[in-house]
């Protein structure tokens, strides 16, 4: 019996798998059935399908509407807030404007009147303790004068850096006639370089704190502050003012003549729960109160320009 004719092997395959083209790729290869090749457009290479999550084009847009709001925001508030500075300061003259006024505080002490620069009547609402409401009667003025006199020693060397040009007193008395208060205006020499040199050294140094550079008092005969002296001084403020070539000061004390042995700065006296005499008597808040509202009337009246002054 014939053997069965072989059967030819399968042919094996001749070639491999093409190599897969890369994404994006344009196959060119002619084909029958055509006479243009396709095109493939492949995925952006931005997305991953098999790791990617798509997400709805509101999940990234609504965070950077945000952030551009956002930073809109702080945009118009730095434009906002330079446009204020510019109001405040009076626009690109501010500097000028400063000087202007720094200049006229400086001539307040022989053209304003006395009634002006130490009204005869201060009301302080709300400015003695626990708020309660206060009331100053000025009872003398002291003639305009250098300072040789005026202040203690190491007191007038620590003020020598911006000179003496006119110092200006008064004294008042509260409404009980109880305390007295003498409140004073020295009106430097220095430009307004030297006095912020001299506001920034009795802050960082303490000198408006110390009890050897407290001023003195203006104890003018035949009045009830005759027996004011440097041994009644029982509180007191100081401020080197920062946009005049002034001083001003206050330092308080009992009208019975009694002397202080332990005097304290007024915002030491001014503490809740401070329990010394000058501080239970309200001492340091009628320093403070005299103090500040003098201050607070030169001040308005130098930025007022000369105007107010007539």
């Amino acid at each position: 019996m014939d053997a069965a004719p072989r059967q030819a092997p399968r042919a094996r395959a001749a070639a491999t798998p093409a190599a897969r083209r890369p994404v994006g790729a344009v196959d060119l290869t002619p084909r029958g059935d055509a006479h243009r090749p396709f095109v493939f457009l492949a995925r952006p290479a931005l997305y991953d399908d098999t790791t990617t999550r798509l997400r709805p084009v509101g999940a990234w847009l609504r965070p950077r509407l945000a952030a551009a709001a956002a930073c809109a925001v702080l945009g118009l508030g730095l434009i906002g807030g330079a446009a204020t500075g510019s109001w405040l300061t009076g626009g690109p003259d501010g500097a000028q404007s400063a000087r202007g006024t720094y200049a006229a505080a400086g001539k307040l002490w022989h053209s304003l009147p006395v009634d002006t620069l130490f009204p005869p009547t201060l009301k302080g609402e709300g400015a003695g303790p626990g708020g309660a409401d206060r009331t100053w009667n000025r009872v003398a003025v002291a003639p305009d004068s250098g300072c040789a006199r005026a202040f203690d020693p190491l007191l007038r060397k620590a003020l020598a850096p911006v000179g003496c040009q006119r110092l200006l007193r008064a004294t008042y008395t509260d409404a009980t006639k109880s305390h007295l208060t003498t409140v004073g205006l020295l009106f430097t020499r220095a430009d307004a370089e030297a006095m912020r040199a001299l506001r920034t050294r009795f802050t960082e140094e303490g000198l408006d704190r110390r009890t050897d550079l407290m001023p003195r008092t203006y104890a003018a005969p035949g009045t009830p502050a005759a027996g004011f002296g440097d041994a009644q001084r029982a509180t007191w403020t100081l401020s080197v003012l920062p946009d005049a070539p002034v001083v001003a000061y206050a330092v308080s004390g009992f009208a019975d003549g009694r002397p202080v042995t332990e005097p304290e700065p007024a915002a030491d006296a001014m503490r809740t729960g401070a329990t010394s005499a000058p501080a239970q008597a309200g001492l340091g808040n009628d320093a403070k109160g005299i103090a500040d509202r003098v201050e607070r009337g030169l001040r308005k009246t130098a930025a007022a320009g000369p105007e107010a002054v007539r």
